[in-house]
């Protein structure tokens, strides 16, 4: 991380987003949105944004505004922009929410809601990769977890560019034919370059960066690894612009998707290979609590692939698609993101804290900051919910679902209480904690 500066707004991103999980989880427990409503009901699509805007974009924006400098180590373009673009994105979020209210027969029938959320959600995320993208240009040519993150700025504009559409239809602001024929085709190619393009490839990107470091592993530049990039690209291209393509000329939708699964299932097969090297090549023999929790969100990526393929060899892929869609959210992506942010706050809140006074006084370690042993029990919790919950969808029992994200829901209040002890300094050895130069870290903002 040397001569690069913090991101003042990132632990607003993390605090955000961690609001939303809380929020999604308690829904859920609830039985809010499916399996108590249909998958296509207003319910379910309010649960699905809240998770995949809130949760884990705004966590996914939050640490690339930080680690995108560290990757080619440049300054970010413009460090004024993630601020507004936050501010977009919650606002945006919300008048989405109200929007799938108003479907719903629930929200303010004359307020043009949907259009609202355009524009703002547009905004927030073309400020988003506007700052980003630039950042990158000016470091080509990009070393190759930068190139990951590259992709997966494409799916996130395309991804947006979807959701656009769909709630220009929704709104009844547009009759276009290519439109209207998005709105009623394209969820499918909406959701995989959110879930597969944005949040999976973007993450494989930066997760072999951050393993790499926190692992004393070496950076991969494998022939494998350079598959893995190309692999994935392509499979994003077959199915964004395959897809959107057909769509517009009536080919075969699902045809081109299917053929991205296939490349998209190589890349992921390569992937589990590389990481696999990581974890073998590394030099700290032993492996902390945030590698291990990726291990374990990284086995429940494998397992949602399996789950997937034995669901479309039995037939079954539609009627039980909402199980493996929630273990890739919850135990792959939010698992990784939970596991990653616990090393990540710590990380950042030493660095803030002690990096000024570094060489001129007795500093803790980053590991001084945490309790490990103590995290640890929340984290496993979640896991069991997780696989609970994902269990239940299979079998079809939905209050057995409800308990487990209740169980879901209390894990992560764990975690966060043990997010917070970091950033207060709360388990540093008082003689220790703030040595004289330190300034006790704000929760939720950095100094720069």
């Amino acid at each position: 991380m040397g001569g690069v500066t913090l991101s003042r707004w990132t632990m607003s991103y993390f605090a955000a987003a961690l609001a939303a999980l809380i929020l999604a989880e308690g829904l859920m427990a609830a039985g809010y949105g499916y399996p108590a409503a249909a998958l296509a009901a207003p319910e379910t699509l309010i649960l699905v944004h809240i998770v995949a805007i809130g949760w884990l974009s705004l966590l996914m924006c939050g640490a690339l505004f930080q680690f995108v400098p560290v990757l080619i180590a440049r300054p970010l373009h413009d460090d004024s922009l993630p601020l507004p673009a936050l501010v977009c994105l919650v606002t945006g979020l919300v008048a989405l929410v109200l929007g799938f209210l108003q479907l719903a027969g629930q929200g303010l029938p004359d307020v043009p809601v949907f259009p609202l959320a355009a524009g703002l959600l547009g905004t927030g995320f073309g400020l988003t990769v506007w700052d980003l993208g630039r950042t990158l240009w000016a470091a080509r040519p990009l070393p190759l977890p930068a190139r990951f993150v590259a992709m997966g700025l494409f799916s996130i504009a395309a991804t947006a560019i979807f959701g656009i559409v769909f709630a220009l239809v929704f709104g009844n602001v547009t009759v276009y034919p290519h439109f209207i024929d998005m709105a009623a085709m394209g969820l499918p190619i909406h959701a995989i370059a959110g879930l597969g393009g944005w949040l999976t490839f973007t993450a494989m990107g930066v997760s072999y960066r951050l393993l790499a470091m926190f692992m004393l592993a070496p950076e991969l530049d494998r022939v494998t690894t350079r598959s893995v990039l190309y692999a994935g690209a392509l499979a994003l291209a077959l199915v964004i612009l395959g897809g959107t393509a057909a769509i517009c000329f009536g080919g075969d939708v699902m045809g081109i998707i299917g053929a991205g699964g296939l490349v998209g299932l190589g890349a992921l097969a390569l992937y589990g290979r590389d990481v696999l090297h990581l974890y073998r090549a590394r030099k700290r023999r032993t492996i902390e609590l945030n590698s291990r929790v990726a291990a374990v969100a990284l086995a429940n990526l494998g397992a949602t692939v399996l789950m997937a393929v034995v669901l479309l060899a039995l037939g079954a892929f539609a009627r039980d698609i909402a199980a493996p869609v929630f273990l890739l959210a919850f135990g792959w992506l939010s698992g990784l993101g939970l596991g990653k942010l616990y090393k990540v706050v710590a990380f950042l809140t030493w660095l803030e804290g002690y990096g000024p006074v570094l060489g001129k006084t007795a500093t803790p370690r980053v590991q001084d900051l945490v309790v490990e042993n103590r995290a640890m029990k929340w984290f496993a919790l979640y896991f069991l919910a997780v696989w609970s919950a994902t269990a239940a969808l299979l079998l079809g029992w939905p209050a057995a679902f409800q308990g487990a994200c209740l169980i879901m829901m209390i894990a992560t209040g764990g975690i966060i209480v043990q997010l917070v002890r970091i950033r207060t300094l709360a388990d540093v050895q008082a003689s220790l904690r703030c040595p004289a130069g330190v300034r006790q870290p704000r929760l939720l903002l950095s100094r720069t």
